[in-house]
């Protein structure tokens, strides 16, 4: 999921077409009406192994894509997508990796990386503590011992039920310090507009 302030959805989605890591930028095509999660991910009416498809909107002011495919290896750095003042959100949960994958949260604003780190809150992956601006790493940092979790020292992975609440809460207080929040029945079930990127 990528969200941003200062671009439109249309923008958002050109921006992370040429954001991809292919020799060209992609093409986007626009398939025609709106489409569900489950529609997406159908292999009878969406190609899921090859195309990185995005649903996409707005809400209350924030632009957003959802991502389809096999997204995870297919972009360069978001950075240049949040140039010229836009800030980028990107929160990654690679659930087909088949790998225990940390999700993952990054904030770019005007082509600089604002803030990232994982949110299993370890050095697995090679990412340990919260990087970016020092001033906000601090804030986020604070917000995290404010709300009870480890801030450094987890030692790796430690389980589904424990992963799943600590990542509840690092939403939350994202949700907070960034003022992100969507309509999480509309992203799920709802009817949105789709694109798909390709060579």
């Amino acid at each position: 999921m990528v969200m941003a302030r200062g671009l439109t959805p249309d923008e958002l989605v050109e921006r992370l077409a040429a954001a991809v890591s292919w020799a060209v930028p992609a093409v986007v095509h626009r398939a025609p009406g709106e489409h569900t999660a489950d529609e997406v991910g159908n292999p009878d009416l969406f190609d899921v192994e090859e195309e990185v498809h995005l649903r996409y909107g707005e809400h209350a002011g924030l632009s957003f894509a959802v991502m389809y495919g096999p997204w995870w290896g297919e972009f360069d750095e978001l950075g240049p997508v949040s140039a010229g003042g836009a800030h980028v959100y990107q929160v990654m949960f690679e659930e087909d990796n088949g790998k225990p994958v940390p999700p993952f949260f990054e904030y770019h604003r005007d082509g600089r990386l604002a803030c990232s780190f994982n949110l299993h809150l370890d050095g697995s992956w090679g990412y340990d503590g919260i990087d970016g601006d020092p001033a906000l790493a601090a804030e986020v940092t604070a917000a995290i011992a404010e709300a009870g979790l480890p801030v450094a020292g987890r030692d790796g992975y430690v389980g589904a039920e424990d992963d799943e609440q600590m990542r509840r809460t690092l939403l939350g207080i994202l949700g907070r310090l960034f003022d992100l929040s969507l309509p999480r029945e509309r992203i799920l079930q709802g009817l949105l507009a789709t694109a798909t990127l390709t060579v």
